[in-house]
């Protein structure tokens, strides 16, 4: 029998293998408590807070950029600190509360990318005697994983398995997220950011409101023409959205927008963007001031641009304040019969509202999408007959009301799920999401200081006592009929109100509600405009020519054309039309 003989590369590579072994990292274990700290190097101080846990089996990204409210998100888990001091641990354990599973304690063993941060508080003394801790903004319209200050960990794989009986894993929050630099000014665009008083006092803290200016072509060269002005509704923007003064780049890599099922929509974008800078500056496009201002609160990234019990006077701030010093500032005509407002989704709530609470101060509003504009239908809730938010309770069932649904009815999240995310991102409504804001604008201040919640956010049980309040304050269709004796005058014909059938946040349904509401009332008649999408989603603006992706990025071109013929339709006998057409 011949004697086998090992090939000498097969040799080598084994005598290798043990090497090759040893030096490939190991991945540390962890049962289902971590013990998260900073270093003094990122403070000295004690810090207040939301400790968060990412935990994620994708890294193609860091766990703080993985947590959504559809289907692809990843886990988060949370804990309050008081007063953390530098290198003293907050443990999250295995009863941690979480989204999309409850507890930490409920994860399957496996392999994790994991990761921790920590949302920074301030404490304010307010003017009404409460003190708070609430995330301030930092600039970055209250986006806890992006907000400069807060501290967060590199992400590293971790196995973990919660059987195992072993001491909290430690994580060090040795980062800390830097500013975000100023937007750059242009001969067209111009950013300005004052102190308001009003606000200031409210909050016991300097507090400031923001704004882009997107000024017209030959403002320069007629200083003695003064503007109409339009105030473009819309979440906190980092500039004028929409808009871009040179050529699209050729070179830009195409993505893919999964909303709209198009591939290259980074290049549609910016595409209308560069055709949105030629209209205006070419010659028949009528020339205005367009204004998108920011006015985040420590709950939100806006203040929906009204007053409340919980935000403080910022519709007052905003009318009193803010748009008075632009008119003044940039030449605008600086009457009611020459403001006019636009939005969608929140900026389309805001429109309407600013109608509806300043009537003498605008002369027309394009209202699309709008956040729930008739309570009833608070999306599916009625939150004056419904006793549970989050299911349809009957003798003998119990069905889930959902939350978000796609562009053919498939339900991509319950009301319960979007709201048990807040709940893990922060306790007394300071998530910075959306449920949580509404409730922080809507309703009336609880004895802590904080908003009195509309619902149990575990269990979803309505507070009727609260929803009473929410009618009388801010259900916008309730508030037309209730009023109409003395708002019908002064709002006929200046509401124009779109949404698509087949809204992804059903916000469609209080538009239906509302536009009932609206062909009621008499002496004199609403004479408002309502119009529907078939089967458009979430945020149709009126556009029967365009789909969904690109109407969105022709507000201005559709509507300033409409603010043109209400100028026509409604201004005084001595109003200045003429100065600023050229």
């Amino acid at each position: 029998m011949r004697r086998f003989v090992w090939p000498a590369w097969l040799v080598c590579l084994a005598s290798l293998t043990p090497l090759l072994a040893a030096q490939q990292p190991k991945v540390p274990r962890a049962g289902s408590s971590f013990a998260v700290s900073f270093p003094r190097a990122r403070s000295a101080e004690a810090l207040d807070g939301r400790v968060l846990l990412l935990v994620s089996t994708d890294s193609s990204k860091e766990p703080r950029f993985q947590i959504a409210d559809g289907p692809e998100t990843q886990l988060v888990f949370g804990v309050n600190v008081d007063r953390l001091a530098p290198g003293k641990p907050a443990v999250v354990g295995p009863a941690a509360f979480g989204y999309p599973l409850q507890r930490l304690r409920a994860i399957p063993p496996g392999r994790y990318w994991v990761q921790a941060v920590l949302n920074r508080y301030e404490t304010f003394h307010r003017a009404d005697g409460h003190v708070v801790k609430l995330p301030p903004d930092m600039g970055e319209g209250q986006h806890w994983e992006k907000k400069p200050g807060n501290l967060y960990s590199v992400p590293r794989w971790i196995q973990i398995d919660p059987r195992l009986k072993i001491g909290p894993f430690p994580v060090v929050l040795d980062q800390i997220i830097p500013p975000i630099p100023a937007p750059a000014e242009t001969r067209y665009v111009k950013h300005i950011r004052i102190q308001s008083d009003l606000l200031t006092r409210f909050w016991g803290h300097p507090v400031y409101l923001g704004a882009h200016i997107l000024l017209p072509e030959g403002f320069y060269d007629h200083p003695e023409a003064r503007y109409p002005l339009i105030l473009s509704h819309g979440h906190f923007p980092e500039s004028i959205e929409g808009w871009r003064e040179t050529p699209p780049d050729p070179n830009l890599a195409p993505d893919s927008s999964t909303r709209f099922r198009l591939k290259g929509y980074n290049r549609i974008q910016e595409q209308y963007a560069y055709q949105l800078f030629k209209d205006w500056t070419g010659p028949g496009f009528p020339r205005v001031i367009v204004v998108e201002i920011q006015h985040p609160t420590p709950y939100y990234d806006d203040s929906y641009a009204v007053n409340s019990a919980n935000n403080g006077p910022y519709g007052d701030a905003i009318m009193k304040e803010l748009i008075p010093y632009i008119e003044q500032k940039y030449r605008g005509i600086g009457k009611g019969w020459a403001r006019f407002t636009y939005g969608g989704s929140t900026g389309g709530w805001e429109a309407m509202a600013a109608q509806v609470f300043y009537p003498d101060e605008f002369n027309g509003a394009w209202v699309a999408c709008p956040d729930p504009i008739d309570f009833r239908a608070y999306t599916v809730v009625n939150i004056y007959r419904d006793t549970n938010a989050y299911r349809l309770d009957s003798r003998w069932k119990r069905t889930p009301r959902p939350g978000e649904r796609d562009w053919l009815g498939r339900v991509t999240a319950t009301l319960a799920e979007l709201n048990h995310k807040e709940l893990a991102l922060a306790t007394r409504g300071r998530s910075g999401e959306q449920w949580d804001i509404w409730q922080a604008v809507y309703s009336p201040t609880d004895k802590d200081g904080y908003p009195k919640p509309i619902w149990n956010k575990l269990t979803g049980e309505i507070d009727r006592s609260v929803a009473e309040y929410w009618r009388e304050h801010y259900d916008l269709s309730y508030i037309l009929q209730r009023d109409w004796k003395t708002l019908g005058p002064k709002v006929r014909g200046k509401l124009h109100i779109y949404v698509g059938e087949a809204d992804n946040y059903y916000l469609n349904n209080a538009v239906y509600l509302t536009e009932e509401v609206l062909k009621s009332l008499k002496d004199p008649p609403a004479d408002a405009e309502v119009d529907y999408g078939v089967r458009a989603e979430h945020c149709w603006n009126g556009d029967h020519t365009q789909p969904n992706a690109i109407s969105r990025l022709r507000y201005h071109q559709m509507f300033i054309p409409r603010v043109m013929d209400q100028i026509r339709k409604n201004h005084p006998p001595d109003a200045d039309t003429t100065s600023w057409r050229y």
